[in-house]
């Protein structure tokens, strides 16, 4: 684990928000680091520059025996500690309390009404509007701990013994339905651990460059090249850091955007030269996915078709021993049951999930610490354009992952016209910059529609915008009318294979942002 500055350990427990926990910390520069429970090693909870651990909520019961245990350890680091949820009910246990079992479970927004002083709830309103999602709840508290709020139903809803500097509750601070969660979050790290130093990417961009240095030396490195935001910056800082011995290779596997190829080609050549390659591998990533329609299945594919590809390209530059991706913090979190962790797999990432076992190119991924808007900053501080870090993400899988099932080459030819239509809207009407992300869905159905005094029978595409900070939570972007009408016609009018324009009113949670 390596620390920058003072550190908070999250001790992930299976939520779906341990991510959120993350980047609400982040939010407040401070340096956090999310592991899974039966992942916590001596090495771990050693080390001296940690200032706090959070245990995060999860989908078991405290009272199942087959449930997510304590690790003991972490009460004899004497360092504060803060309970959410499941991890509320797991020190609960610890300390002798009582916990009961719901007939029902407590889901969704919830009033709490502070009882009793406390540094962790300071600042908060008397009466605070929170996100609870709970089966369990505290009948009983521990001795030596004081109930500090109750939810509207008259549940314990946090506790604290601030003599041993813990603290417990029942609802979600980190969910944005959680009003004070922020006030809450800040109270702990700041008041109760005392965090001083805070997490400044000057520092980072400066450290990160040295260790690269450090760790590559002389040594040749290939970076995968997208044209997005994640492996630009990736591409700058690492030519940054070893120069000519970066070697840029952008494979256009035959999935990206309209006119994205050529695009990429006219901007990365100029930057790197001679050391900027392209490979068009379109022939070879369709034919493997040809009847392919489990979109995991697909992300495999492209990942391995990706090393591949890559690994033959390799062998035309002498001595290359690294691969360098763009794989972002959100990456490693959501992928972490690929390593033994406890978090309900949602999807795979091309950058993680991907990998095959066996891999001739050791991986250098030296944003894997940051989140987006993270990314995009130090990517200002590489004096990369601002045209190319305010586009919106695109995910490596590229339009694949936005073709429901089957993909071949007519699909894709339609999706890149109504993504190109839509996007173009966006840019002219001065939305664009407003909306974290938006895209085109082809969907795998058609439907009947009359143009003019015709009867048509043609496919059905969503369009998707979504406003956020990282992606971690987004909320679907809430176009005018006038918006709407102009783009759906605009659509329709010149894609013919197009008869009917859906919107999606999705937020994430519940949904994803992408559709696979």
């Amino acid at each position: 684990m390596k620390i920058i500055n003072e550190t908070i350990l999250i001790i992930d427990y299976g939520s779906q928000y341990t991510q959120l926990i993350a980047r609400k910390i982040r939010e407040q520069n401070v340096y956090c680091e999310v592991y899974p429970y039966n992942k916590i090693s001596s090495s771990i909870l050693n080390n001296k520059d940690l200032s706090g651990i959070i245990l995060s909520g999860g989908p078991n019961s405290v009272k199942d025996k087959k449930s997510p245990k304590l690790n003991k350890k972490i009460l004899e680091l004497k360092i504060p500690i803060l309970g959410i949820c499941y991890g509320l009910q797991l020190l609960c246990k610890e300390f002798g309390g009582n916990i009961g079992q719901s007939s029902s479970r407590e889901y969704g927004h919830s009033l709490i009404t502070r009882k009793n002083k406390s540094k962790l709830l300071d600042g908060v309103k008397k009466k605070s509007q929170v996100w609870m999602s709970h089966g369990d709840h505290i009948e009983k508290a521990p001795k030596d701990f004081t109930i500090t709020s109750f939810s509207n139903n008259r549940v314990i809803s946090s506790i604290e013994d601030k003599r041993s500097k813990i603290y417990g509750l029942q609802f979600h601070p980190e969910v944005y339905h959680s009003l004070d969660g922020l006030k809450i979050l800040s109270n702990f790290l700041l008041k109760i651990c005392k965090i001083t130093k805070k997490f400044k990417l000057d520092d980072f961009l400066n450290n990160k460059i040295n260790e690269l240095k450090n760790n590559l030396k002389n040594k040749k490195v290939i970076c995968g090249l997208s044209g997005g935001v994640d492996s630009t910056v990736t591409s700058f800082l690492l030519h940054k850091a070893i120069k000519h011995n970066l070697y840029c290779i952008f494979v256009d596997h035959g999935l990206l955007r309209f006119n994205e190829s050529n695009e990429v080609v006219s901007i990365f050549k100029k930057k790197f030269g001679k050391n900027f390659i392209r490979i068009d591998a379109s022939k070879i990533f369709l034919s493997n996915l040809k009847n392919i329609k489990d979109p995991e299945e697909k992300r495999k594919i492209i990942g391995k078709t990706f090393i591949k590809v890559f690994e033959k390209e390799a062998k035309k530059i002498k001595k290359v021993e690294y691969l360098a991706q763009g794989t972002l913090y959100p990456d490693i979190i959501e992928s972490i049951p690929f390593f033994g962790g406890p978090t309900a797999k949602i999807k795979s990432h091309h950058n993680v999930g991907g990998l095959p076992k066996k891999i001739n190119l050791k991986i250098v991924e030296p944003l894997k610490e940051l989140f987006k808007d993270e990314v995009r900053l130090l990517g200002k501080k590489l004096n990369i354009s601002p045209d190319l870090l305010s586009r919106h993400p695109f995910p490596g899988p590229g339009l694949s992952i936005r073709i429901p099932g089957e993909i071949d080459r007519k699909k894709i030819n339609i999706l890149q016209r109504v993504d190109n239509l839509f996007i173009t809207y966006l840019k002219e009407n001065n939305i664009y910059k407003k909306i974290w992300q938006a895209f085109a869905i082809l969907l795998p159905i058609k439907s009947v529609g009359v143009m003019g005094d015709e009867r048509t029978y043609n496919y059905c595409v969503v369009i998707r915008a979504v406003t956020s900070v990282d992606g971690m939570t987004a909320d679907f972007y809430m176009f005018s009318k006038k918006n709407i009408t102009e783009i759906s016609k605009k659509i329709i009018s010149n894609v013919k294979e197009v008869n009917r324009v859906l919107y999606d009113f999705t937020s994430k949670p519940p949904g994803t942002i992408e559709w696979e």
